[in-house]
């Protein structure tokens, strides 16, 4: 006992950290074990609503409201929006590799999924407690743009896919579709808010300017949204037994492309960079895989249910729980690693590079070899079968 209380105590800084995490973790395993008192799918669903119409709302409003735009670090944003969209076009040409078809709701989910962040969740504490308020700050400031892709690009891109399963398409023209796709856009609370909280950026207001029972009740509803995400992760995570090795294929290789781009942008920043920016570019793609994209592909699964395609749904909701249940911990591990380890070993573009390519490796190697494998018994299987013919003749 004494022995924890010495663990938990010798370095407030790095033990702040890991106990968030610690009890992020615990936040799901407990919603893990009260799968029995809430077996009902219509119980889970309740608290699904509420996280999409009420807490994520009220979060993503005071987050916006909360934002001090420096003219100065508007690149921010823009480098991670950037890195969303590499993380989509790397997506797109690695999934095949994982023996995921083209055209599958899992491949759907997948990149819907993996170019996501959420740095609230797996970064943001580490960030703080290691490099410093003003990371901190930056950090924030990044998660500008890929707010920007999670919330409304995806969104898009979700329900675009949605209306190019519909049956009787074809009867439905392009307008009738950008127009259905813009009052759905305009109709989810999350995007309500959104338009709401720029509304008011722009007439120069922010949270504090709002009437004190606004701000109180936005923060406090907002508050819920980490805990509830958490422990709707556990009570509706479903992993198949032949998923894991995927999942943790997938997530490997996320991590490895991460290390690369971060090594490719601190080949180009000045050699006068301080080591916590050089670190808060490594530590920031690690992110885990955000919630949003599970909330778009809820809201599609929804609109399913009375008009369900005859080749299944457009996405695969279950393993999209899956990849982001494995994601939290992963991304913590990965994170921590670097800001502990620091500037030793993280800043250097040629570790970095080797990294990546290792994780890169380890990842997709494991499905390359099966492949390989199949390929070559089909092969035997082939000559075989020449062979008795030939004998036959």
């Amino acid at each position: 006992m004494l022995s924890l209380h010495f663990f938990f105590t010798k370095s407030p800084n790095m033990n702040l950290a890991l106990q968030k995490t610690i009890a992020f973790l615990f936040l799901i395993g407990l919603g893990y074990l009260l799968r029995k008192k809430l077996p009902a799918k219509e119980q889970v669903g309740g608290i699904k609503l509420l996280i999409l119409s009420v807490a994520l709302p009220s979060m993503i409003f005071v987050a916006l409201l909360n934002i001090k735009i420096e003219l100065n670090l508007l690149y921010l944003p823009i480098l991670a929006l950037l890195f969303n969209f590499i993380m989509v076009i790397s997506t797109k040409y690695m999934l095949p590799v994982f023996g995921i078809e083209k055209e599958s709701a899992t491949n759907r989910t997948l990149t819907m999924l993996l170019p996501s962040l959420a740095p609230g969740l797996s970064c943001f504490p580490y960030v703080l407690e290691y490099l410093g308020e003003d990371m901190f700050a930056w950090a924030a400031l990044a998660d500008v743009g890929n707010k920007i892709f999670v919330l409304i690009i995806l969104y898009m891109l979700a329900m675009s896919w949605f209306y190019k399963r519909q049956p009787g398409k074809v009867s439905v023209s392009k307008n009738e579709k950008l127009k259905s796709l813009a009052l759905s856009l305009v109709k989810e609370p999350v995007n309500m808010v959104i338009i709401t909280a720029l509304v008011l950026l722009s007439l120069g207001l922010n949270l504090d300017s709002l009437p004190y029972f606004l701000q109180n009740a936005a923060g406090r509803l907002s508050a819920m949204m980490t805990p509830l995400i958490l422990l709707f992760i556990g009570l509706a995570v479903r992993v198949q037994k032949g998923q894991l090795k995927t999942i943790l294929g997938l997530l490997v290789w996320r991590s490895g492309i991460a290390f690369v781009v971060s090594a490719t942008l601190i080949l180009v920043l000045p050699e006068t960079t301080p080591v916590a920016v050089l670190l808060l570019a490594v530590a920031f793609p690690q992110s885990s895989a955000s919630f949003w994209p599970f909330a778009h592909i809820s809201s599609v699964s929804t609109l399913e249910k009375d008009n369900l395609p005859k080749d299944g749904h457009t996405f695969d909701r279950d393993f999209a729980l899956a990849i982001l249940a494995f994601s939290l911990p992963f991304s913590t591990i990965m994170i921590l690693s670097v800001c502990s380890i620091g500037g030793l070993f993280f800043t250097s573009p040629l570790n970095l590079y080797a990294l990546g390519f290792i994780l890169l490796s380890c990842g997709a190697l494991p499905f390359i070899i099966s492949k390989l494998k199949e390929k070559s018994k089909e092969e035997k299987e082939d000559e075989a079968e020449m062979s008795v013919v030939a004998e036959k003749a």
